[in-house]
Formats: structure tokens, sequence, C-alpha cells
């Protein structure tokens, strides 16, 4: 339980925030699916797990308040887990998530692993999409991998930020084997 205490919210807490703050359900799964690899990644790395997985959780807590002004997304976030007591190491990996809206630099595993792993989720939804079951146990390592490189492949999907995983010293495979296998185990909540 001591865990939990220097965290500064529950994982209950934390799915309540999210339901209390975000309508889309896309992007609910996304945030679960955010979870589910940075737990991942956090046992790969030997890392806190409930750290990396509550970061995940609420990284876009103010996505749907901020979605037109970038430049605040992640800031309203940092108030909200502020009031409710969450870690500050939680909130300044959030914020350095949408590094670019904010003008700052992503300096941590911490931080670089929440922008690659929210990001690769996106990549491998839309890679699950394109097969006739649309389900995440169809894909393979090796298709994901492929449709990093066409760029016109969800073109939404920010490469270089994916790419991110090897300043935390794993290779793209890697990444996203841990990242699809992650979300392969929350497949039902997922609904691929």
């Amino acid at each position: 339980k001591a865990m939990s205490d220097s965290i500064g919210i529950t994982r209950e807490d934390a799915v309540a925030l999210v339901n209390a703050h975000l309508k889309g359900e896309n992007l609910v799964k996304h945030c679960l699916a955010s979870e589910a690899i940075m737990r991942a990644l956090a046992r790969k790395m030997g890392q806190d797990e409930e750290l990396w997985g509550i970061a995940g959780l609420l990284h876009d807590l103010d996505f749907e308040e901020t979605k037109e002004a970038p430049s605040r997304h992640g800031l309203k976030t940092a108030e909200i887990l502020k009031e409710h007591g969450v870690c500050a190491e939680i909130i300044e990996a959030i914020k350095a998530h949408n590094a670019e809206g904010l003008g700052f630099v992503r300096r941590s595993d911490f931080d670089h692993a929440l922008a690659a792993a929210e990001t690769v989720t996106g990549l491998i939804v839309a890679t699950a999409l394109v097969y006739p079951d649309k389900k995440l146990a169809s894909v393979k390592v090796r298709s994901i991998a492929k449709r990093m490189k066409k760029k016109d492949f969800a073109r939404a999907v920010n490469r270089t930020v994916i790419m991110e995983c090897e300043q935390f010293g794993l290779s793209l495979d890697e990444f996203v084997g841990i990242s699809l296998e992650a979300m392969q185990g929350i497949h039902e909540v997922l609904g691929l």
C-alpha cells in the first residue's frame, strides 16, 4: 500500500478521474492502452509499475478540454492532479508527453516512455483495423514495423516520438513487441 501513498492516487481513483473528465469512449480506451503499455515497460525496465501505469492512464485527462489549444494540453491535467495530491513525478511526465506543445524538453526515461507509449497506441490500433477480423490477436510486430515506414498510413501518428523508445534503450521491434503484447492483454476492454 505504501507504493500508492508515494504516488498520491490509487488506480481506482485514477480511473474515476478518467471517467469524470473524458466522455469519448475511444479516448478512454487510448488511456487504458497507454496504461497497459507503461506497466509493461516499467516491468521490462525495472521501474515502478504503478507509477508508470498511472501516468499512462491519466496523461490525456484534459485532452477534450484542450484539443483546440495544444499549448495548454497537459497543464490543465497538472492542475487537476495537483489538487488530488498526485506526485510531481507523474505530473512532470504528463506535461512532458506534450513537450512540443508546451515548449518543454523530455529528459527522463519516464518522459520518453510515456510519449512513445501513448503515440504507438495509434499505430497499433490502426494496424489492427486493417485486418479483416479487426483483432489485436492477428497483428504481428513485423506488420506494425512495416506500416511505421509508410508515411501515408495512420498519418497523424508521429513516428519520431515512437522512435524515442531508443532513448530508453529499446529497439523499435522490442518496443512494438512489448506494446502490442500489453494491448493484446486488455483486448476485451479495447474491443479489438
